[in-house]
C-alpha cells in the first residue's frame, strides 16, 4: 500500500473520561500510536484535523474535511470520526473522487479496555488498501455504504437502513 493519509476528527474513539459523572473532552488522536504499538508494515501520515464531539460537527467542519482531503496526494485515506454524524461526513466527503476513503471510530474510547477502536481500525485499514475509489463506513467487523446504513442508537451498532 502506498502512504496511508489518517485524518482525525475526535469522536469518542479519542475521549477522555475525567470523572465517575461521565464529564469528557476529547483528547490526543490515539490511532497513530494504536498503529505504532501494532508495529504496521505501511507509513502513515496523521492530519489532527478536529478535535470535536461528532454531535458538535457542522457542515463548515465538513467543507474543511472535504477540502483538506482533496487538497493531500495519497489515494488511501481513513478517517477517525464520531459515531452520531460519520454517516453525514461520509456523504460529504463522496464528492471526493479517485480516493479511496473510510470512515470508522469506535463506540468506547480507544484508552478503554475491551474498546472497539482497534478493531474498527484494523478493519478499516484492510478495507482501504482492497477496496475501490469512494466512501465506506468500517464499523462493527462490516463494510457499510453510506447510502445504506445509519446508527442504531438504542442498540449501539450500525445496521442497514
Amino acid at each position: 500500500m502506498e502512504d496511508l493519509l489518517i485524518v482525525t476528527t475526535g469522536g469518542t474513539i479519542d475521549k477522555v473520561y475525567f470523572d465517575a459523572k461521565s464529564d469528557y473532552q476529547v483528547g490526543e488522536p490515539q490511532i497513530g500510536k494504536i498503529l505504532d504499538d501494532l508495529g504496521v508494515a505501511f507509513r502513515f501520515h496523521v492530519i489532527p484535523l478536529l478535535r470535536k464531539d461528532s454531535l458538535f460537527i457542522n457542515d463548515d467542519d465538513r467543507v474543511l474535511m472535504r477540502a483538506t482531503i482533496a487538497a493531500q496526494n495519497e489515494r488511501c485515506v481513513l478517517v477517525t470520526h464520531g459515531t452520531d454524524s460519520m454517516v453525514e461526513t461520509a456523504k460529504v466527503l463522496a464528492e471526493i473522487k479517485d480516493k479511496t476513503i473510510v470512515l470508522t471510530g469506535a463506540l468506547n474510547p480507544a484508552r478503554f479496555e475491551g474498546s472497539d477502536a482497534e478493531f474498527n481500525i484494523g478493519c478499516a485499514v484492510g478495507a482501504v488498501q482492497s477496496l475501490p475509489p469512494g466512501v465506506y463506513i468500517a464499523m462493527n467487523g462490516r463494510i457499510w455504504d453510506p447510502e445504506k446504513v445509519r446508527k442504531n442508537v438504542e442498540a449501539n451498532r450500525f445496521e442497514a437502513n
